[in-house]
């Protein structure tokens, strides 16, 4: 009997209006992966009842628990040996290494998609996306949100880059 090959999980970071679904869903079907997407996730389960105007701490929690589902469905693929893609922002440095080891703890590794495109372009294509509401739409993402957003990214370092076998793509 061969040995089972371990598969990886992928994670995909960039700022606001990177293209990190669009990449996503282009490495799930080059890997024949299962690609797991925080906003479609968040729209589908809890938009509808979200408060107005969105808060943080309520967002927070109900991305906690998407994540959590997602963790459970990862190790079962892993398990199945199929890889993963993980469209979930990773914003903080924290978020994408807590990934890592929970990848490492299933068995497996993580490897880091860093989609790495200037501010301006990005701005532009949430305008875009926000008006042609096409399929990598997930909600309205205005300026101010987009500000917000831009103060809480933290690139990926070279060592994280190191540590993660990651790549970086300049889209």
């Amino acid at each position: 009997m061969a040995a089972h090959r371990p598969v990886l999980v992928h994670l995909v970071t960039g700022a606001t209006g990177a293209g990190k679904t669009r990449y996503s869903i282009m490495l799930a079907e080059q890997t024949g992966g299962v690609r797991f997407s925080i906003d479609d996730w968040m729209t589908r389960l809890f938009w509808v009842d979200s408060p107005q105007p969105i808060e943080f701490e309520w967002t927070i929690e109900r991305i906690a628990r998407c994540e959590a589902q997602i963790r459970a469905l990862v190790e079962d693929l892993v398990g199945q040996g199929v890889a993963s893609v993980l469209d979930l922002g990773f914003t903080k440095a924290n978020h994408r290494v807590e990934f890592a080891a929970f990848a490492k703890a299933i068995g497996t590794s993580a490897k880091l998609h860093w989609i790495d495109v200037p501010e301006e372009q990005r701005w532009a294509r949430v305008v875009q996306r926000n008006s042609e509401r096409g399929p990598t739409y997930a909600m309205d993402v205005d300026r101010a949100m987009f500000d917000f957003m831009e103060r809480e990214w933290e690139p990926p370092s070279a060592a994280e880059l190191e540590m993660l076998a990651g790549q970086v793509i300049r889209a």
